[in-house]
């Protein structure tokens, strides 16, 4: 009989359930305040390093896709040509924008600082300016599914809110990745505050000018998106 209640209890042992076991013997868990001396512990929450850019060469790379896939020789030419000597040699911008000269023992910027980051929006600007003339204003442009930044129409009336929330979303999705619409802030309404604003200091200034009113608004959110914190750092 003793053998018997012996074996029960064995075969009682063996089939108890491992997460039960193993939880009697857990040491449950607790916040750092409940822990004496640690009530008022401060929890350093700060940003450990600054926002960085990436290196030159994936920003060149990214303007030259985005702009209507040219070589570097070929987009000097072709902003040269609009823009006078604004893009007379790349060699001239190149160690602004950190990229290394061995030739002229120029090594390449490992910190990010203001010049470069003025440079990278001089670059932004133009290309906006040229994506403009080839996109929207040239007679023989594209249509617009060919289009690399303005992938619309223009029409003789000013864009509804509806209507520049579709073409606005379409250029955010080239230069951020994603729709406006999942921006933290109200995109949206901000770009589209700076189109009307721009569309109306262009129509009240009356001097003739290379862009109309609506090409001016439509460039000058382009430069936004280029120069937009989460395209340039990380």
């Amino acid at each position: 009989m003793k053998r018997f209640l012996l074996l029960a209890t064995l075969l009682a042992a063996c089939a108890k359930d491992p997460s039960a076991k193993e939880a009697e013997g857990a040491v449950p868990s607790v916040p750092v305040s409940a822990i004496p001396g640690h009530e008022s512990l401060a929890q350093d929450d700060t940003v450990k390093e600054g926002p960085r850019l990436l290196p030159a060469e994936t920003y060149i790379r990214s303007f030259l896709t985005l702009f209507g896939g040219l070589a570097p020789v070929e987009a000097q030419t072709a902003l040269r040509a609009k823009d006078g000597a604004l893009f007379d040699a790349w060699k001239d911008y190149l160690a602004a924008l950190g990229v290394p000269d061995y030739k002229a023992d120029i090594a390449r910027s490992t910190q990010t600082n203001a010049l470069m980051m003025a440079t990278f929006e001089r670059v932004g600007v133009a290309l906006c300016e040229a994506a403009v003339e080839r996109e929207l204003k040239d007679a023989a442009r594209p249509p617009a599914d060919k289009r690399t930044i303005y992938p619309f129409d223009l029409t003789p009336a000013e864009p509804t809110e509806a209507e520049f929330t579709t073409r606005f979303d379409l250029m955010h999705r080239t230069f951020l990745g994603y729709p406006a619409a999942l921006a933290e802030t109200d995109r949206i309404k901000r770009f589209h505050t700076l189109y009307q604003t721009t569309v109306t200091q262009h129509a009240v200034k009356g001097t003739p000018t290379r862009f109309t009113p609506a090409q001016a608004g439509w460039a000058m959110v382009c430069m936004g998106l280029v120069r937009h914190p989460e395209f340039h750092a990380y």
